[in-house]
């Protein structure tokens, strides 16, 4: 499940758990882009509650809609990532090389504060 916030006119909120189905990842997609709409230079803050791989389905519904999340992404210049597992954070910051123009950070789910305080710098 995500849970999807506008938090001002530059900032997104995203909070992860559970698994996602296809219809839970259809939804969630487009309550993104609905809710981003208008940001410029934003800011992300993504909390990864508890993570479990999407479905199947999910994924392929991720890659079938690849180039207009790109172009999506390219509204955020910074984006946190919390997470409780290592792995999950060096993943987020790796994926920095395939979208170009957005820095990504991970940060212990406990260092919200943190996580806030990078994003607005």
């Amino acid at each position: 499940m995500l849970i999807i916030e506008r938090v001002n006119e530059k900032c997104l909120d995203i909070q992860m758990s559970g698994k996602l189905d296809t219809e839970g990842m259809r939804k969630a997609l487009d309550e993104m882009v609905e809710k981003s709409q208008g940001i410029e230079d934003g800011q992300m803050l993504f909390d990864i509650v508890e993570y479990h791989l999407p479905s199947v389905g999910a994924i392929g519904l991720e890659l079938s809609r690849l180039f207009p999340l790109l172009k999506w992404m390219r509204q955020f210049k910074r984006c946190a990532v919390l997470a409780d597992k290592t792995w999950l954070k060096k993943v987020s910051e790796i994926e920095v090389a395939l979208i170009p123009g957005i820095e990504i950070k991970g940060f212990d789910r406990d260092q919200r504060a943190a996580a806030e305080a990078w994003l607005a710098g």
